[in-house]
Parts: C-alpha cells; sequence; structure tokens
C-alpha cells in the first residue's frame, strides 16, 4: 500500500513522476469505477504532453474494472461535464492540470448528473482503493466508444442556447487559448452561431493546441500572462478580448482600451443579468472578494448565498439553493441549464450579449470599480505558510469588525476587509483585499497585510 499524494481538496493534482504517473493513473480509473459502481464514464484530456498516455492508462483501468468508456478525446473539463449528463453516464473524468506548471498534471472527476465528488466521500473512498491497489479480475470487461462528434454537436448546441442572437450587434472579439485545449472548441461554436446569424469578427491569438505551451502555461489571471491579450486588443480594435486557461473552464476579459477585468466585476454582471430574467433568485459567490457581488444581488432583489471556494463546493452550494448562477474571482463562471458545472464559453457570450445591449463593457463596469476598488489575487510562495497566517491572525483580528473562516482568513474593518488563504491545488497563499471607495486602502491594506506575512 502506498500513500497517493495526488489527491487534493477536490481533485487530483500532481508532479508528474513524483506524484502521479500512469500506473497511478491506471488504479485511480479502477477505484473511481468501483467506488461509484459505475457501468459508463465519460473519458476527456487536455492538451498537455502527458494527458494522452494518462488517460488511455486511466481508460484501461476502468475497462478492467468491467466500466464502458466513453472517449471525448481532446476537450475542455466543461465538455466532460456536459457530456457527464447528456450520455446519464455514471461518472465523468477529464484528465488536466489546467493552469499548473508543466511536470504537473491531474484529474477533475464528477458522478452522475455531473455532481461534484467531495474529499469526505467520494474522493477519500477512491484514494483509498488505488492507495491499496488490490483490485480483482472482473468477469466482464469494458469497451470504449469514441463519442467526440456526437459529445460536440449537443454541447454547443447548449452553449449557443443562453444567449439570444437576435439583439447581437457587430462586435470584434479577440480570443487568446494560449495554445491550450480551447480552440477547437472555440471554433465550432463560432461556426455554429455564423450559421445563426450573429454578427461577429473573431480575431484569434496562439489558437493551436501546442502541449508545449510556446507562450508559457495558459493561466491569464497572472499579471505577467496579460499583455498579450490586451496588446492584441488593442493592436486590432477589438470591442473587447478573452483569453482561458489550459482547459477553459475559466475565461478572462479585457475591455476595449486592453484593460484587464477583475473576476468579482464580471460576477456582478452576470448575478445582475440573471437576476433581471428571474428576481428574487439565488446568487452564489465565494469569500475572497465579496462586497461589489452583495451589493448587486441585495439591489436587484435576489439572495446572496456565500460558499466554500471551489469547483465541488460551489456546485454543491448552487445545488443546495437551487442558485441560477454562481461565480468566483478567479474566473470560475457556474450555470445552473448547464448542469450547475462551470464553463469558460458561455461567459463570453454573455458578455457579447450585454455589450451588444448596453455599450462597451469598460462602461459597464466603471461605477462598480469606483465603488469597491480591490487589490487582485496577489500570491506568495512562504517557506512556512502556517507560522504566517498565525501572524496575521494575532496582528489583525483584534481590529476587526467581523471575522469570517468559511475559507482561509476574511477580517472586515467595515471600510475595508482582506481575504488570505491557502490554495487547494498549488503551493501559494493568496490574499485579496477590497474596500468602499478608497483605493487607497487598498494599498495600505496591502502594505499592512505584506509586513506580517513575509
Amino acid at each position: 500500500m502506498s500513500n497517493l499524494t495526488c489527491f487534493k481538496a477536490y481533485d487530483i493534482r500532481g508532479r508528474l513522476g513524483i506524484d502521479l504517473d500512469e500506473d497511478i493513473a491506471y488504479r485511480i480509473g479502477r477505484a473511481f469505477a468501483k467506488v461509484l459502481d459505475a457501468k459508463t464514464v465519460v473519458l476527456g484530456r487536455d492538451v498537455r504532453s502527458s494527458s494522452e498516455a494518462l488517460a488511455a492508462k486511466m481508460a484501461q483501468g476502468l475497462i478492467d474494472e468491467g466500466c464502458n468508456v466513453l472517449d471525448l478525446g481532446l476537450s475542455g473539463t466543461e465538455e466532460m461535464y456536459f457530456a457527464t449528463t447528456h450520455f446519464a453516464a455514471d461518472g465523468g473524468i477529464c484528465v488536466t492540470a489546467s493552469h499548473n506548471p508543466m511536470d504537473y498534471n491531474g484529474m477533475k472527476m464528477v458522478r452522475a448528473g455531473s455532481a461534484p465528488l467531495d474529499a469526505e466521500t467520494g474522493l477519500a473512498h477512491i484514494k483509498a482503493l488505488a492507495e491499496l491497489n488490490n483490485f480483482l479480475d472482473v468477469e466482464t470487461r469494458g469497451s470504449i466508444t469514441d463519442v467526440s462528434a456526437e459529445a460536440r454537436i449537443a454541447y454547443v448546441d447548449r452553449i449557443v442556447s443562453f444567449v439570444d442572437t437576435s439583439t447581437l450587434k457587430p462586435l470584434k472579439i479577440l480570443v487568446n487559448a494560449g495554445h491550450g485545449t480551447a480552440g477547437p472548441t472555440f471554433d465550432a461554436i463560432a461556426s455554429r452561431l455564423t450559421d445563426m446569424g450573429a454578427p461577429f469578427q473573431f480575431e484569434r491569438l496562439f489558437h493551436s493546441p501546442d502541449g508545449t505551451f510556446p507562450q508559457g502555461i495558459p493561466n491569464p489571471l497572472l499579471p505577467e500572462n496579460r499583455p498579450a491579450t490586451a496588446d492584441a486588443v488593442r493592436a486590432g480594435g477589438a470591442d473587447f478580448g478573452v483569453a482561458w486557461d489550459g482547459d477553459f473552464d475559466r475565461c478572462f476579459f479585457f475591455d476595449h482600451t486592453g484593460a484587464f477585468i477583475d473576476g468579482e466585476y464580471v460576477v456582478g454582471l452576470f448575478a445582475e443579468a440573471f437576476l433581471a430574467k428571474e428576481p428574487g433568485a439565488a446568487i452564489v459567490y465565494d469569500p475572497r472578494v465579496i462586497w461589489n457581488t452583495q451589493d448587486i444581488v441585495a439591489k436587484a432583489g435576489g439572495r446572496a448565498v456565500q460558499s466554500r471556494t471551489g469547483h465541488a463546493f460551489i456546485k454543491q452550494t448552487m445545488r443546495n439553493e437551487a442558485a441560477v448562477y454562481g461565480g468566483e474571482m478567479s474566473a470560475h463562471h457556474y450555470f445552473r441549464d448547464f448542469v450547475y458545472c462551470d464553463s469558460g464559453m458561455i461567459p463570453w457570450l454573455l458578455i457579447a450579449e450585454l455589450v451588444s445591449q448596453h455599450g462597451s463593457l469598460a462602461d459597464l463596469i466603471a461605477e462598480r470599480k469606483a465603488a469597491f476598488p480591490s487589490s487582485g489575487e496577489i500570491n506568495f510562495i512562504l517557506e512556512d505558510p502556517k507560522a504566517a497566517i498565525a501572524r496575521i491572525r494575532e496582528g489583525f483580528e483584534p481590529h476587526a469588525q467581523a471575522v469570517d473562516e468559511m475559507d482561509g482568513l476574511g477580517f472586515d474593518f467595515g471600510n475595508w476587509r482582506f481575504n488570505l488563504r491557502s490554495s487547494n491545488t498549488e503551493p501559494v497563499v493568496r490574499l485579496n483585499v477590497e474596500a468602499r471607495r478608497n483605493i487607497d486602502l487598498i494599498v495600505d491594506g496591502v502594505a499592512q497585510v505584506k509586513s506580517l506575512l513575509l
């Protein structure tokens, strides 16, 4: 029995050859099928150079446990989510490490109905069985079927159903796939929109999938990765820009000037748009940057529900609350009508619809940025994160008006607040600071936290 270090809070992530390899992928496949008593499982993979081999071994494990595999081939994580429900499968797996470094890979998993697996139940049992590695021969092995074409057609149908194409105006949109998995899927959606008469012109940047990531790992949340998209938006005169991460379950926006739009303002836009259609509906948000979303939901007559950060937690909270929409400031956006899962393709279509109806993206968020300025996420790699966080608690808790420990530490001082949490998937600590109509409080707040953190 071996201790598998690749199991995280709600996903599997690990360094290749250290935490994760083909043998471990095989064992996880067998354990997944056994724990879920699965007869059919959807399997997809991203463009990473190691993903195809890991997916093949995982498929073999599923098949050896008597499970039939529905193979999506190269696909985004959200395509796996959709296909799991579309094919009424017992579970789904996407082999992906999203935006993690080159020497990482992993898996995202769901059960029937695209419902999340959590650490306390499904993931813990899968981990235990994979560690034990004592699998018995089954009477009838499973099979593998290529369903990629059928799945993508149905997926594209669902994506385009989120907007009314009759309201769309001529727009030039810059899209940056970062040589990740997004390119072919985007092309299928763009083709369908053209057939439906959508008057869009697209400029494509780093569009072809390339598992060596010649422009670096696609993670537009990092400031150093944004200039390429911003420059292309300005050079091409685009109305707005979109950039995706590696498995495109996150998308990031740039206005017509090339300015990056922080995720909480996009969450606010979508919350307002969905509440206009469904007054009183529940909106789920994460605890990192909260004031803009809370204010918009309150004014729109909705019900704001806070959830722990992370796709498994957000999805379960949305299901519990029957929420129409959920958003994380890290650019995950979740939709009730997309099997309560996150999508990186639905959001850019919704932004195109909002810009068509109400004007530029910059104008749509200008007042919100002024009312609730924020720092953006600041990452720290620390030698002793626990000791650093303990110093933060000791230094700030006595002065806070409210303390939120749902996810990390959140301290509210009335006119500014911050959240500090350890990542569930990376060895970093993340800081977010927000204020009420005073950007100087952001600068001062960041400096105060850093003085105790470093």
